[in-house]
């Protein structure tokens, strides 16, 4: 093996290890970190344009004055708040 093959080999080895690190102790608490966050935007987007799906819990001058961050997950929002679920979504 040449110096070059020996280098690339141990930045190959090296990087396999972070990754299979990352994969036993960081993923599942990204994964949880992930879905808290979706869970808290949605929360918020329910509260200040609750009045799209016939829930009232601001006044719509506020949800006005928010509405321009809000318009690009309005769509994913609705979708998610309006689907069925059922007893295998809360073992997910």
């Amino acid at each position: 093996m040449t110096e070059e093959e020996k280098a690339n080999f141990l930045k190959r080895f090296g990087h396999s290890a972070k990754e299979f690190l990352y994969g036993m102790a960081g993923h599942d608490m990204t994964r949880f970190a992930l879905k808290t966050r979706g869970s808290m935007e949605h929360l918020f987007i329910l509260i200040t344009m609750g009045d799209l799906l016939g829930i009232p819990i601001l006044p719509p001058y506020y949800s006005l004055r928010l509405l321009p961050y809000v318009v690009p997950q309005i769509s994913t929002w609705k979708r998610r708040m309006l689907r069925e679920r059922d007893l295998t979504d809360a073992l997910a």
